[in-house]
């Protein structure tokens, strides 16, 4: 009888012919305007077709540490981690995970979808909709400025 494996599952065979390809969540929370001038090249470079398909990464950007702070909380970045390591078969299984109410990890899941840090999948047990991280890791990169109003060379700027 074959065992079917989940996406993060593989067999001894796969790891010897096709070693695990690692797949990153890249978050960077800095300057709104540094991530719009960002998001503007990205968009030049797709409408001049110099995007390099082979090196495409996901990312997450916000535009401030407040907004990282409310939308990835403490209680969420759990969430990711038991589910990207249990597998669970349903929201209320990965309620269970963390020790949580099933309510509460429906809204935050709802929520990491809107993100695109996980997906909802149609498939568990009586219909059950599964989480599925697709990711091994999360990098983050954070500006996280201590001063305000100075421009990169450290001068105070103008008002």
């Amino acid at each position: 009888m074959a065992t079917q494996l989940g996406p993060t599952e593989r067999s001894q065979t796969d790891y010897n012919t096709n070693p695990p390809i690692m797949t990153t969540l890249h978050i960077t929370v800095g300057d709104r305007e540094q991530l719009r001038q960002e998001t503007l090249q990205f968009v030049q470079a797709g409408e001049a077709d110099e995007l390099d398909e082979g090196n495409e990464k996901q990312v997450l950007q916000f535009g401030s540490y407040e907004d990282f702070v409310n939308s990835l909380t403490p209680l969420r970045l759990e969430l990711i981690q038991a589910i990207a390591e249990g597998s669970p078969q349903s929201m209320r299984e990965a309620a269970r995970l963390v020790d949580r109410d099933v309510s509460d990890v429906h809204a935050d899941l709802k929520q990491l979808e809107v993100l695109d840090v996980l997906t909802l999948e149609e498939g568990g047990p009586g219909g059950a909709m599964q989480p599925v991280v697709p990711f091994d890791l999360i990098e983050m990169h954070i500006d996280y400025p201590l001063v305000e109003d100075r421009d990169v060379d450290g001068t105070q700027t103008s008002a």
